[in-house]
């Protein structure tokens, strides 16, 4: 499927929007995007295997609230907030 990657990870695609992974749960399509991009997935999940706070994810268009959403074919995007002031 293919997944949506926003600009602030696209050092780790070098430089692509989207890329393809694969994985029946939004947990397995991460794992496929550490494997092809070594290091992706720290930025987006932390140690205690919990989502980041700036971080979204969103299957099919509807917000992912567990790892464990299954995604079939669906589109995968990946959400940075913004933060500054």
């Amino acid at each position: 499927m293919t997944v949506v990657v926003p600009t602030p990870l696209r050092s780790y695609t070098r430089g692509e929007a989207t890329v393809e992974a694969r994985g029946a749960t939004l947990g397995a399509v991460l794992a496929d995007l550490e494997r092809q991009f070594p290091g992706m997935r720290f930025r987006m999940i932390d140690e205690q295997d919990r989502v980041r706070q700036h971080i979204r994810f969103f299957v099919g268009g509807e917000l992912a609230k567990s790892l464990e959403v299954p995604v079939g074919e669906q589109e995968v995007q990946i959400i940075c907030a913004l933060s500054g002031g």
